[in-house]
């Protein structure tokens, strides 16, 4: 009987991490409208990257936490920080390439300094804590990282309701990062895994709210802004 329990636990729990990836991925295109513009105009305009160089960090910590050397059993969580952080690459790249000279460098020296931290975090990781102090350091770090990264939206939340218009908080946008959040909360309830059902489940309620007031301010709602801000995306 527990053995088929556990393994009815197994095969939800890998499908709804497989269903996270899913959700995961269409973020990953969101931002494809606005780095069409910076390519046709060959110009990053008034965008910022900073959001990108943060979500690129966010990716390679949640990838380490995944990794079999911190955390065996929660592969994808790997898999989709690993596509996520390819992802941010290619958009950093892209910027860099488009930017002014002064924002170039800077931005390059930002990218640099998010991978040096990241090589910090590996090197501290794995030589001053053993398997089950690894797993909690890195576990810390990527609950602070996933929650600033969910709490983010808060500003176009208040935005929303300051100005009773959904025009900079695009639908799907906001339906992929609830169904995201959703999956990847029940993902870790499935393996027992605190450092991932708590800040999913804070992009969980963050999602739905935001969803909700789409529904209430929808009727004040007119067409889809062209393009959205890097800054709305983050």
């Amino acid at each position: 009987m527990l053995t088929g329990l556990s393994s009815i636990y197994a095969v939800c729990g890998d499908a709804a991490g497989i269903a996270g990836n899913l959700f995961a991925f269409v973020l990953f295109l969101s931002p494809l409208p606005t780095f069409r513009r910076i390519i046709r105009n060959q110009s990053t305009e008034q965008f910022s990257g900073l959001p990108y160089v943060y979500a690129l960090l966010n990716c390679l910590i949640c990838f380490w936490y995944g990794s079999p050397f911190v955390s065996p059993g929660v592969i994808l969580v790997a898999t989709v920080n690993s596509i996520g952080a390819f992802f941010q690459s290619i958009y950093l790249s892209i910027f860099i390439l488009y930017a002014e000279r002064a924002i170039k460098l800077r931005m390059t020296g930002l990218l640099l300094a998010a991978f040096a931290l990241f090589a910090i975090i590996v090197f501290v990781s794995m030589r001053m804590f053993d398997v089950d102090e690894r797993q909690i350091f890195v576990g810390y770090l990527s609950v602070v990282s996933l929650i600033s990264m969910f709490a983010s939206p808060l500003f176009i939340i208040e935005l929303v309701i300051k100005t009773r218009s959904v025009e900079f908080m695009p639908f799907y946008l906001s339906l992929s990062t609830f169904l995201m959040s959703l999956s990847f909360s029940l993902y870790g309830m499935f393996k027992y895994d605190p450092f991932i059902y708590v800040p999913n489940g804070i992009g969980t309620v963050l999602g739905l709210v935001q969803l909700i007031l789409y529904y209430y301010f929808s009727s004040s709602y007119g067409e889809d802004s062209e393009e959205f801000l890097i800054d709305s995306y983050a």
